[in-house]
């Protein structure tokens, strides 16, 4: 791998993150992921943790997610205009930055849409692993949008889900999503309605993408023993599934004080139970305790999990070098005369 000059930066274009996954095989981008996330969910309590710094509008959010482990400083900068498919837009696009804390440098700037999906789907495998029934290999996807054959890929390469159960109210998107899984091991089951969907499915993975409290999942639809895997519902304002859902599920989620504000949990009173899933991979808090337990994963996505993903692809770089030097960073001759640069520069421009 070649190393960068002392005053340029790593950065990782969406066409180098593609060349990257490609390489690497998404399966296991997605599996080496969630390795890095649960390997920092060890070691929780040496981060800086604080709620994402939200913007909102009537059309959207915009969000800095922002943390620290002493040693290296990450953030992501991400947007959620659920609006832009109306005008071909995405809906969530993203780019992150990773500093080095002893001297204030940035070490990589990377594009992060492609890399929040697959971060997305790693942790919300991962949070299965603890929480699903044990031998689960059917799930119903609900929403299949641009997160979803990350979901489904995830929940293959973690817990080999193979039977997937989908629906959306846009039968095109359904039909995308059955197009771009073909030949990847899986049964797919388009479905023509949520309860249609859900028949038969040991995981339930919810992933719209609307700017509303919507009702996806009521409670006569969650069986005994089922993992609810809740994606979309992840800004103030956006839910999914009924309060019913909620109450009779033991609840996961990643950081308390954001998801209350973000989560689905912001449909309950500020001091309902939750566990979070820091907690669980750490052995302080059980998983899934019984076979007719209801476990809900709370997903909103936390600023360790974009760390995790930014720390793989820095380390991931030394085998597969696809970046490009960017001259970000000023150095010039003395570090005291910033403005004699400017001049100098003036003189060679003469």
């Amino acid at each position: 791998m070649m190393t960068p000059a002392l005053n340029t930066v790593p950065f990782v274009s969406v066409e180098h993150m593609m060349r990257i996954v490609l390489a690497v095989g998404v399966e296991r981008v997605l599996a080496d992921l969630a390795g890095c996330i649960e390997a920092d969910f060890r070691r929780w309590e040496s981060f800086d943790k604080t709620p994402r710094i939200a913007a909102h509008s009537l059309d959207g959010v915009i969000e800095l997610m922002p943390t620290s482990d002493g040693t290296a400083y990450g953030f992501k900068y991400v947007n959620g205009h659920p609006k832009n498919i109306r005008s071909g837009r995405q809906t969530v696009t993203a780019f992150g930055v990773l500093a080095d804390v002893g001297n204030g440098y940035p070490v990589l700037l990377s594009e992060m849409t492609i890399l929040t999906a697959l971060r997305t789907a790693a942790t919300s495998a991962l949070a299965a692993k603890y929480l699903a029934p044990p031998g689960a290999r059917t799930m119903a996807l609900i929403g299949n949008g641009a997160q979803a054959e990350f979901q489904a890929l995830a929940f293959k390469a973690l817990l080999g889900v193979d039977r997937l159960r989908l629906y959306d109210i846009d039968p095109a998107a359904t039909a995308k999503c059955l197009r771009n899984l073909a030949g990847l091991g899986f049964d797919l089951q388009p479905c023509t309605s949520i309860a249609a969907a859900v028949e038969g499915a040991e995981i339930v993975t919810t992933v719209t993408a609307d700017k509303q409290n919507a009702t996806i999942l009521t409670d006569n639809l969650v069986g005994a023993g089922i993992h609810i895997n809740g994606v979309g519902g992840d800004c103030a304002g956006k839910t999914e599934l009924h309060p019913d859902v909620l109450r009779r599920s033991d609840i996961v989620v990643e950081y308390a004080p954001q998801t209350r504000i973000e989560g689905e949990i912001q449909q309950l009173p500020a001091d309902h139970p939750v566990t979070e899933l820091w907690q669980i991979v750490t052995g302080r808090v059980p998983g899934r305790r019984e076979a007719a337990q209801v476990t809900l994963f709370d997903s909103v996505g936390f600023a360790i999990e974009d760390f995790s993903a930014l720390r793989y692809l820095r380390a991931t770089l030394a085998a597969y070098p696809f970046f490009t030097e960017l001259d970000l960073l000023a150095d010039p001759d003395e570090p005291r005369d910033l403005f004699g640069m400017l001049l100098r520069a003036r003189d060679r421009a003469a």
